[in-house]
């Protein structure tokens, strides 16, 4: 084991005078504590160690030892249903409210286990072994780690283990004997691999129309959601959380207000999964890291969560990591840069601030296990740029490596508009190839109908600017059309209540059923004011209040009401053209009244 002796310390950076070899990206232990860091830098016979923990006390002089391996985390079958901090240390299930300092991980517990192979059976790499279920009885695998292969020379019976123990003997190629236990070690900052990466075909389905509908994200993919302060970005990150069609959720709560954290602590508990019926909180990891914790330890949650999420991809899962935020991460890494001297880059932040967050998003991926099984982990991190600023750094950085760009709008949120999502700021790269999806859940016209009602609304934002100048009662008929038409596609469609239990969440069905309607509407009416019918007539249908509120009153499971609305529609609409009063005849004197008909 390596020794070293501090010789000089500035919050979680200090330099210590090596006695013995070291390796960059070393986990070592720091005085009588044993406080967790990282050998960032070999100079000669001095380190430099980032420490994740609080350094108060440390003084020059104190002992540093290695442990001889990168910085890793335990990956196992307790790792669901529990909340940690950045380093994956267990912050539920203590019987103290804190993590004792140096702490590494701490035991869930007994698991029911069940082999899956048999002594002499060959195991490879990434293989599972056995599956593990815990007390929600939710089944997990147990995988050899992407290490290790040999034959099985051992295996525990069926029956309740530690997570922690003992349960599988391999013997290597080499003849070396390897202990398994449920869970393994893996280092932080090395991807997982894989056998093979895929393309993308389907969307991650999150619920939110304006997502899913006009601006989706892969399976798989990545996506970034800006926004100014109070914008949503964490009510919308959580509302994803809680609606996405992902088999395991893991949150990342990195360096946002603990009392924005507490509420996700304490919401997600009592939520209840719409697929099984218990506790959404069994498929869910809460990596939690607030603004008051060691500001190391946020530049090293992120790769935790993302590893966590890599471990049940391994699992042949679909896997969605929420980032609350990106720019805070961000913010760490360029204090922490500071007090190694680094020269600043833009805006004061690393010159490697982009070949990380590259590092990151690029874990995201569609892919073939080691096992031969398909799993994906979609990315989707949160931005905060400074006074709404999109041209900062991190903002502009990670353009560059999503899929998928969700702006939110100050002037959309002031206006209580949820999602307040910018149509015309964001995009979706992947949109035209999720076609054939949509036309699997019987929408053939999705494609169609997107591009119509981003269209509309790109018209929309121009011919407001025109009205605020001269009015909307001077515009020609046509562009009053345009203008009603695209706020019932912002009112009807584009807004969705997350108060509202029936619209919180809605389904590719109702999507589906909802464009729809909404394009057929907006071709009746094009219709009708080509044959003379005035936009204002259209306001008086009794069709349009139901249509507007039909987020909010069609339930799922009662999209037979949209088809009797759809048949109210069309009557209505048929028998508003002959219900308008004629123009005069030309041979006629004409009256002042007839000229007013003509004008209505």
């Amino acid at each position: 084991m390596s020794r070293a002796v501090i010789r000089w310390i500035s919050g979680p950076v200090l330099h210590a005078r090596a006695e013995g070899p070291f390796a960059l990206r070393e986990a070592v232990r720091v005085g009588p504590q044993a406080l967790l860091g990282e050998v960032v830098r070999l100079d000669g016979d001095t380190i430099v160690v980032q420490v994740y923990e609080d350094t108060t006390g440390l003084r020059p002089g104190v002992e540093v030892t290695g442990d001889g391996q990168a910085l890793s985390i335990h990956l196992g079958p307790g790792l669901l249903g529990h909340i940690f901090d950045g380093l994956l240390r267990p912050l539920s299930g203590l019987d103290t409210p804190h993590v004792a300092p140096g702490m590494r991980r701490a035991s869930a517990g007994e698991f029911q286990f069940g082999p899956l192979v048999a002594v002499g059976d060959e195991l490879a790499a990434g293989q599972a072994f056995a599956e593990a279920r815990g007390a929600s009885g939710r089944r997990q695998t147990c995988l050899v780690p992407p290490a290790a292969e040999g034959r099985v020379a051992a295996i525990a019976a069926a029956g309740h283990h530690g997570e922690f123990d003992p349960v599988c003997t391999l013997i290597a190629p080499d003849g070396t004997r390897r202990e398994l236990a449920m869970g393994h070690d893996w280092p932080v900052r090395v991807p997982r691999p894989v056998r093979a990466r895929l393309p993308a075909g389907a969307p991650l389905v999150t619920g939110q129309r304006i997502l899913d509908s006009l601006f989706p994200v892969a399976l798989g993919g990545k996506a970034a959601i800006p926004g100014g302060f109070g914008t949503g970005k964490t009510v919308l990150l959580e509302a994803l959380a809680k609606g996405c069609n992902a088999d395991v959720i893991v949150y990342l709560g990195c360096g946002e207000r603990g009392n924005e954290l507490a509420g996700v602590l304490e919401e997600f508990p009592t939520l209840t999964d719409p697929r099984t019926g218990g506790p959404l909180m069994e498929r869910t990891v809460v990596i939690a890291n607030t603004s008051n914790m060691p500001v190391a330890a946020r530049e090293a949650s992120i790769y935790s969560a993302v590893t966590v999420a890599e471990y049940f991809r391994d699992q042949g899962l679909d896997v969605a990591l929420m980032a609350d935020s990106t720019s805070r991460w961000a913010e760490a890494l360029r204090e922490v840069s500071g007090r190694f001297g680094e020269l600043p880059g833009e805006g004061g932040y690393p010159a490697y601030l982009s070949s990380r967050l590259a590092d990151f998003y690029e874990r995201a991926a569609v892919v073939e296990t080691l096992a031969g099984g398909r799993g994906s982990v979609t990315l989707i991190g949160a931005i905060s740029p400074p006074s709404g600023d999109f041209s900062e750094p991190v903002t502009s950085h990670t353009k560059r490596y999503v899929r998928a760009y969700w702006a939110l709008d100050v002037k959309r949120a002031q206006a209580r508009f949820y999602p307040a999502v910018h149509p015309l700021q964001s995009y979706a790269e992947d949109a035209r190839g999720f076609a054939p999806w949509w036309a699997g859940q019987g929408h053939g016209e999705w494609l169609k109908l997107r591009r119509r009602f981003l269209t509309l609304l790109d018209e929309q934002a121009h011919l407001e600017r025109m009205a605020r100048i001269i009015g909307k009662d001077a515009l020609p008929v046509r562009q009053q059309l345009t203008l009603f038409c695209a706020e019932l596609v912002n009112e009807a469609f584009l807004r969705q209540s997350a108060f509202s239990e029936i619209d919180r969440v809605c389904s590719p069905q109702r999507q589906a059923a909802m464009m729809r309607l909404i394009g057929k509407f907006i071709t009746h009416a094009e219709a009708a004011v080509a044959a003379g019918v005035h936009p204002e007539a259209l306001a008086r249908l009794a069709t349009l209040r139901p249509l507007q509120r039909m987020g909010e009153e069609v339930a799922d499971d009662a999209l037979e009401r949209l088809t009797e609305l759809e048949a109210a529609l069309d009557r209505e609409f048929a028998g508003l053209v002959p219900a308008r009063v004629p123009a005069a005849p030309a041979a006629a004197a004409p009256t002042v009244e007839a000229d007013d008909a003509t004008d209505r």
